[in-house]
């Protein structure tokens, strides 16, 4: 991946507004869904194209082929079942639990859903989907990656920008399946993350850049109100050794992780602090840790990286745009923030990016790419005054 030499690069965590007319067939449901597929080469060059001219280094397709950020794993794995509609799971998992133990009106209405004018008012709408493995495991998704990449390829041929395609985590995936399969959890989770390992190698053997995305490794948390810390670390750092297996053989220059506490709009207000698993989180094969670090609740957690020793030859990408609001950040913010963490971790080794993914939370699409070039224009004001020697 590249590395600063003379300014700081620019990134972004993942999902691109969609352009206007891929979006209409993606509305369109299963219906329009061979049209969906027959536009997106085009698409894909379009985001591409757009992420390059606004000064974006390091581009990705925008995941506009993936119906679901966590979810389009289920059409790649096979093994799996989803019961009919109303035969929800005994213990289905809610990434939100401890917050809506202090804030339940909130929560039983929607939650964050209800920012939106006309969305419908959607109970438990945190609750994950009930999928069941039923049988072993196997990645069945080779053609759908393929295709992923054969697209974004195409897209990025003449432009002088490196790119990066985005995978789930096992623990993510995890968190919305449930096993009746597997003897034990363990061995359900290895089994994920061996399956997982096709779809990840696919990517780098194409010459691409992997991005692990992980919000699994600090919301998990929210998941289990009755576990303590000690608990948790436990709980995520074997999802990590699960990572880990399913990176074996991918070169670490290749991989990037992100990690956020799910991109949901509400309070956060039981997160996990950073510090309680940073040490975790260095832990994944990467080369490039994305983390979220722009929002009202995390951006205190730079003073982290004080105490915490970057290792050597990595790189930090925090975010310094956010999801969570539709006021386009200041480039003036953007430059403090990143030479405030170039003070503390060096400027050779931060990258800008974003919170999560910007192009599917924010209001709209001329909002998500006047963010961007908020971005960008923040990191030349930063490079500037970082490289002025």
């Amino acid at each position: 991946m590249r590395r600063n030499s003379n300014r700081i690069l620019v990134s972004h965590a993942g999902t691109l507004p969609r352009p206007n007319t891929l979006q209409e067939l993606f509305d369109g449901g299963p219906s329009r869904r061979a049209e969906f597929v027959e536009q997106l080469p085009s698409a894909v060059k379009e985001v591409v194209r757009r992420e390059a001219e606004i000064g974006i280094d390091v581009v990705n397709d925008g995941e506009l082929s993936k119906l679901n950020f966590s979810h389009y794993a289920r059409e790649r794995l096979g093994g799996l079942e989803q019961p009919a509609e109303g035969g929800a799971h005994a213990s289905a998992r809610n990434i939100v639990a401890r917050d809506a133990v202090d804030y339940p009106e909130f929560h039983a209405r929607g939650g964050g859903r209800m920012r939106r004018a006309g969305t419908p008012v959607l109970p438990g709408a945190n609750v994950n989907p009930t999928v069941v493995c039923t049988g072993p495991l196997k990645y069945v998704g080779a053609q759908t990656t393929a295709q992923d990449i054969a697209n974004f390829k195409a897209a990025l041929e003449g432009l002088d920008v490196e790119g990066f395609l985005p995978a789930i985590a096992p623990g993510t995936i995890e968190h919305w399946l449930f096993n009746e399969h597997y003897s034990s959890d363990e061995e359900f989770l290895f089994a994920i993350a061996d399956a997982m390992h096709d779809e990840y190698r696919a990517i780098t053997d194409a010459g691409l850049n992997l991005q692990i995305d992980d919000p699994d490794l600090p919301d998990g948390w929210q998941m289990f109100p009755e576990m303590s810390v000690e608990d948790y670390r436990r709980y995520a750092s074997l999802r990590v050794e699960a990572l880990n297996h399913a990176l074996r053989d991918i070169p670490e220059e290749q991989i990037r992780l992100h990690v956020c506490w799910g991109s949901g709009h509400g309070p956060h207000q039981n997160d996990i602090p950073l510090e309680h698993i940073v040490d975790i989180i260095l832990s994944v094969k990467a080369q490039v840790y994305s983390v979220e670090a722009a929002n009202p609740r995390h951006d205190h957690e730079w003073r982290v990286w004080q105490s915490v020793k970057l290792p050597e030859g990595k790189s930090l990408m925090p975010g310094v745009i956010g999801h969570a609001t539709d006021i386009i950040e200041h480039p003036r913010l953007v430059a403090d923030r990143l030479v405030r963490y170039a003070g503390i971790v060096g400027k050779e080794n931060v990258i800008a990016g974003t919170d999560c993914g910007v192009g599917s939370r924010v209001f709209n699409g001329e909002i998500a790419w006047g963010k961007f070039a908020a971005m960008v224009e923040g990191a030349r004001i930063a490079s500037r005054e970082l490289w002025a020697d």
